[in-house]
């Protein structure tokens, strides 16, 4: 996978993972005093949706909450409406629509994620001495979003803004591997995909199958899919269940290859801090 660096160096960037234990019984959490009722059950409809729990039915939503299911049913046909929830016409079941992915688009550009997440990249920097970087989606690619440098006198510096393709990378298959299949046909059948050098997947179907792996393992790591120097390990970042980001640690091949399962812990600890500081 490939993160974007500076200094002329193009850097390796990077199904279901279950949700954190206790995220379903937070949902039940009582109001705050002056909450309107029926925009917190709108709200509470939507942090229904996870990765774990991807569609619901009226029914099903209904009971989850204690609802009566007309009330379930007007909740989720007025987030319809508004193309926060899609609504298949055969099975009558919900998912979420594209108003979600604007909001969350939207909250990106104003810099609260990279916010929430610097202290995340400052342990990790400490922790490794890699640079470590937040690649969010952009397209079939994905966009550096914040990043910190390397400390060692060989590191890479990322770009950020830069945007990077999504199969060729750890990043990238961090943040692709929780798309649907349809989707990721979508994103990445049109055109051939770009070959780096002999270690790019450039196969659709092995490139859905590293994904099928990466979301199985619930991270990933890469060695010079992009940048033959270079090695790194990405982990997915969740916000209000769906992936929202990458979180990658990456450095010179020989080092990152070398510390790979600390460098693993570390990363994983971290997008899981990073996904509770998303709200998730």
């Amino acid at each position: 996978m490939s993160e974007a660096y500076a200094n002329g160096t193009a850097a390796d960037g990077t199904a279901h993972q279950a949700d954190r234990p206790d995220e379903a019984d937070t949902l039940l959490a009582p109001p705050q005093p002056g909450v309107l009722q029926g925009a917190d059950r709108a709200l509470l409809a939507l942090l229904s949706f996870t990765e774990r729990r991807p569609e619901w039915g009226v029914s099903e939503m209904a009971r989850r909450h204690g609802w009566d299911k007309a009330v379930a049913q007007r909740i989720l046909t007025t987030l319809a409406s508004r193309s926060f929830l899609t609504c298949d016409s055969t099975t009558r079941r919900y998912r979420l629509g594209p108003a979600v992915s604007r909001l969350a688009r939207a909250g990106e550009h104003s810099g609260v994620l990279p916010s929430l997440v610097r202290p995340i990249l400052a342990g990790l920097l400490r922790e490794t001495g890699e640079s470590v970087v937040l690649n969010v989606p952009q397209g079939a690619g994905y966009r550096c979003a914040a990043a910190v440098d390397g400390t060692g006198p060989v590191r890479y510096t990322a770009i950020v803004g830069a945007v990077m393709p999504g199969h060729a990378g750890a990043s990238g298959h961090a943040i692709f591997a929780h798309y649907p299949e349809a989707e990721l046909r979508r994103l990445f059948g049109a055109t051939p995909l770009q070959r780096f050098n002999d270690h790019t997947v450039t196969d659709l179907d092995a490139l859905l199958a590293r994904y099928a792996d990466v979301r199985a393992q619930g991270h990933s790591v890469s060695h010079g899919e992009y940048d033959e120097a270079v090695a790194a390990v990405a982990a997915p970042v969740f916000q209000a269940g769906t992936v929202a980001a990458s979180l990658t640690v990456i450095g010179p091949a020989h080092r990152v290859t070398r510390a790979a399962d600390r460098i693993t812990e570390l990363v994983l600890a971290g997008a899981e801090e990073a996904t509770a500081a998303f709200g998730s």
